[in-house]
């Protein structure tokens, strides 16, 4: 009988879809997926580095999964990802709390690992990678709806921004071959997937040359770069099929262009939502935070969008309490929210890491309750400009793609927007139950700062063409 593998991810889109890479390989190697930890011969913890309480939680799953261990007879246990990388010392020698620690870069070696393992071993391997891109291999989609899939087109990062442990713990930065991305979204067509999110530390430097292109027996795409920008590669994308929605993450203000933002509004099927992480809207805290932008420039990055775009959805990514933000420089934070009218925002206190420039530079000397009070007044600051936002949608028609049950309830459905927003709609029943996959015509009759709510006013056959999803 074959072995059962369980993965459980933590933290960022990349990591969930690195776990499909390990299942795949797992699954070649004779492992089937468990839906449980329970079920399973092996447990498999992908983890996040990013912040301090993302790594406590994830210490807490391992003292969970050892007292499983305990009751179970062979099961082991490992730890993947930015973590594994970033703690393996602690997690292999000094702890001793897992079987294997296995970084971002070495997912390959998983089957030579897992035999070092079962001959009673403890087993490493944490090397990263400057050509590493798992191009070849076909994810296993786990948890999968059916109906999104993420598609990484690029690993690492090269930008050192002075808060960030990624790159330490995703090496530097490697663009995928542009024909593997465009195959597995066909793959993913053919599967009946209905929309794809490109994936990337920071997507706006995928580049891929035409040197690279002939190296290996491949026509180079016909532009005057010699070479595949991001902007290519969206088109290249986007013509899969005119039924396949698109989306992308995570862009960085100082490298997105305006070709970038020209394709996106010549395709119907690119979604009309931009993730722009602005993180602070100081410009003397940006420039500690060594993100290579200003202010005046993100803001002109935002005016840019809206002149391509002028219904497009936009979130950011903002850090409260950076070494050495002032109270001013708190308030500009909180203006520039107030200017750009963020429609969603992840928000966090900042957490000093290991290794990275603010942590040998700077001292983390805002107090903990002025980072608490300024995060939640960063919070109140989104929900009220995005409240705003979901209120007065009332009353439009938004096409929906239907993802899924509503977790409240089983007569309503959920699903997204061209702008990302969350949808909730009644089932129906019979003739016009609706079902994940489908793409619907919604009026909204309420909202939140979060989502909104409507009625179904018709299914849009599919496949059909994208033209009613573009913003009126």
């Amino acid at each position: 009988m074959s072995k059962k593998v369980y993965i459980e991810s933590y933290g960022c889109q990349m990591n969930h879809s690195d776990s499909e890479i390990v299942a795949s390989i797992l699954t070649k190697d004779g492992y089937t997926t468990a839906a449980t930890a329970e079920e399973a011969d092996l447990v498999l913890l992908n983890t996040c580095s990013i912040r301090e309480k993302a790594e406590y939680t994830v210490m807490q799953r391992i003292n969970e999964m050892n007292a499983l261990k305990a009751k179970k007879r062979g099961m082991k246990v490992g730890v993947l990802g930015c973590m594994a990388e970033r703690m393996r010392e602690d997690l292999l020698v000094k702890k001793k709390v897992v079987d294997l620690v296995v970084g971002p870069d070495a997912y390959r070696s998983l089957p030579l690992l897992l035999d070092e393992v079962e001959s009673g071993q403890k087993a490493v391997n944490v090397l990263l990678s400057r050509e590493e891109t798992y191009a070849e291999i076909e994810p296993v989609r786990l948890d999968s709806n059916g109906v999104t899939a993420f598609v990484t087109i690029m690993r690492g990062c090269d930008n050192m921004c002075a808060f960030c442990v990624v790159p330490f713990t995703r090496g530097r930065e490697r663009s995928r071959d542009p024909h593997s991305i465009v195959e597995e979204c066909k793959q993913l067509v053919a599967k009946g997937y209905r929309e794809v999110t490109l994936l990337g530390q920071n997507v706006d430097s995928y580049k891929w040359t035409e040197k690279e292109l002939l190296a290996n027996g491949q026509q180079p795409v016909a532009n005057d770069l010699g070479s595949v920008d991001f902007a290519d590669l969206l088109s290249m994308v986007a013509e899969v099929s005119p039924a396949l929605r698109v989306r992308y993450s995570t862009s960085h203000p100082k490298d997105m262009t305006d070709r970038v933002l020209v394709v996106m509004a010549r395709y119907a099927n690119i979604c009309k939502y931009v993730h722009l992480p602005v993180q602070s809207g100081s410009s003397e805290v940006l420039k500690r935070m060594n993100r290579g932008y200003t202010r005046e420039w993100y803001l002109e990055r935002i005016a840019s969008i809206r002149k391509h775009m002028p219904g497009a959805a936009i979130s950011t990514d903002i850090i409260t309490g950076f070494c050495g933000e002032t109270e001013e420089d708190h308030q500009q934070t909180l203006s520039l929210m107030e200017e750009v009218r963020f429609d969603m925002a992840f928000m966090f206190k900042y957490s000093e890491r290991p290794k990275t420039l603010a942590a040998r530079k700077y001292p983390d000397d805002v107090p903990e309750e002025v980072k608490s009070r300024r995060l939640q007044e960063v919070i109140a600051k989104l929900n009220s400009t995005a409240g705003d936002l979901r209120r007065n949608a009332v009353g439009e028609e938004r096409v929906v793609l239907v993802e899924g049950e509503s977790k409240r309830s089983a007569e309503f459905m959920y699903g997204r927007d061209d702008q990302y927003t969350t949808v909730i709609v009644p089932r129906g029943s019979g003739a016009t139950e609706i079902k994940a996959g489908d793409f619907v015509r919604v009026r909204i009759l309420s909202g939140t700062a979060a989502s909104l709510k409507g009625e179904v006013i018709a299914v849009i056959p599919y496949p059909a063409a994208m033209e009613p999803l573009s913003i009126a």
